[in-house]
């Protein structure tokens, strides 16, 4: 970028904050269409959602792509370099799925456990939690 002009490097630095400004825009659109705040009933339709999520997803991918290789010129840098500042990302990415991972296994878990907890065990009778029988327990 050094072999630019003042003038075309702030023309490229418009030029970015244009398209970012324009990405955003459309985010929120394909925000609001999903939402059904567009056009009503749109949030009835369930696969509507992960359409709408993965369209979301590869555009804020691509604002990331373009932040770091352009505004912070890693596409001037080595190679080397710019995997050094990349992969760490992934891993990042990598752990916050691992993460969501976790939390719905620990919620599955304590779905399971409330359910449990809301058996009745009476005295004299037999529930699902009763292994052992009552005649167990009598001293004769």
């Amino acid at each position: 970028m050094s072999n630019l002009s003042y003038e075309e490097s702030i023309k490229k630095v418009y030029f970015g904050l244009g398209l970012l400004a324009v990405v955003t825009l459309v985010e929120v659109g394909f925000s609001l269409f999903g939402k059904g705040h567009i056009i009503g009933g749109m949030e009835d339709i369930s696969w509507l959602a992960y359409v709408v999520g993965v369209i979301l997803i590869a555009l804020s991918l691509y604002k990331a792509y373009f932040i770091i290789y352009e505004f912070m010129h890693m596409k001037y840098e080595l190679k080397g370099l710019a995997l050094s500042v990349l992969l760490p990302t992934l891993l990042l990415v990598w752990a916050i799925i691992a993460f969501f991972q976790e939390g719905d296994s620990w919620k599955g878990r304590r779905d399971k456990i409330k359910e449990r907890n809301e058996i009745e065990v009476t005295p004299g009778g037999t529930s699902q939690l009763n292994v052992i029988d009552e005649e167990t327990y009598r001293l004769s």
